[in-house]
């Protein structure tokens, strides 16, 4: 089983959003391990978000990350990584599939409602920034045999 971080952003968290899409998740397979609603500091966002420092976009990124709550999220199943970017789509919601949460949901490159990781390397990295060892569940579910 893979590991992804997710994020479901101010913008989601402010539209009542977050049932919608924890169930799209979940109902794709993936299993929640860790989940909490949290605040964001200026200095957290930095660290999420410095692979894009140096980018025109940069302040208004950490403005619009630390403008409100957001639930961050460990999910697990297979290939959970590539899942998770399928259902969320394309980074600019209007170039998104619809039935994609960025699709459906999205407003802006910006406002896009989730983040997810890209890669086995941004999963553990921002799963370590998000989530001490303690945070992160490992269960059972009675569906696991179906899926």
């Amino acid at each position: 089983m893979e590991r992804t971080f997710a994020m479901i952003k101010p913008d989601g968290v402010q539209r009542g959003l977050i049932s919608d899409i924890l169930k799209r998740y979940e109902s794709k397979g993936l299993k929640i391990v860790a989940m909490k609603l949290m605040q964001i500091s200026e200095e957290m966002a930095r660290k999420h978000y410095a692979k894009h420092l140096n980018k025109d976009f940069f302040p208004e990124l950490i403005r619009f990350i630390t403008s409100g709550p957001v639930v961050a999220l460990v999910l697990e199943g297979d290939n959970a990584i590539e899942v998770v970017r399928k259902l969320n789509g394309e980074t600019n919601p209007q170039k998104a599939s619809l039935g994609t949460i960025r699709g459906d949901f999205g407003i802006s490159k910006t406002k896009n409602i989730v983040h997810g990781s890209d890669s086995k390397e941004s999963a553990e990295r921002e799963i370590q920034l998000f989530f001490s060892e303690s945070e992160i569940l490992s269960y059972e579910r009675a569906i696991d045999e179906w899926l």
